[in-house]
């Protein structure tokens, strides 16, 4: 019982710390404005309006590989089914998501593509297991 709630721990760790990551990497490539304020939320949200599709794909793509890279390694921690490892982690990345755009106006593309990348890396997390066994099959 212990190792299946630390590897749902890691897991959700590890998501976090990915998409920290690979936003990280968006910023160097599309840095922000330096004058922005990013405590006034009225500035936020003008700038979020003028970022270019590449920054905003930047994004999307943390939140792939954040919810993949967690799901697969708690798979490959624990013994529990992976989909309680996929459901545990990509709801809570799907929690995150929800609240960035309920507070920070997005396209409706970036919505779409990013419920469908935390969907979709969520269900190749599960496959993490198969891969680790040798088991493609």
């Amino acid at each position: 019982m212990g190792r299946n709630i630390g590897a749902g721990l890691v897991g959700v760790l590890i998501a976090m710390l990915s998409v920290w990551l690979v936003q990280k990497i968006g910023h160097a490539v599309y840095p922000p404005q330096a004058d922005i304020d990013l405590n006034d939320f009225e500035a936020v949200k003008a700038y979020v309006a003028t970022l270019p599709i590449g920054a905003l794909l930047f994004v999307v793509a943390s939140y792939f590989i954040g919810t993949t890279v967690g799901t697969c390694i708690a798979c490959a921690i624990g013994t529990m089914l992976p989909r309680i490892y996929a459901l545990l982690i990509g709801c809570l990345m799907l929690v995150a998501t929800t609240m960035n755009v309920m507070m920070i106006p997005h396209p409706t593309w970036f919505i779409v593509a990013a419920v469908a990348a935390i969907v979709i890396g969520a269900w190749l997390g599960t496959m993490c297991r198969r891969v680790i066994a040798g088991n493609t099959a």
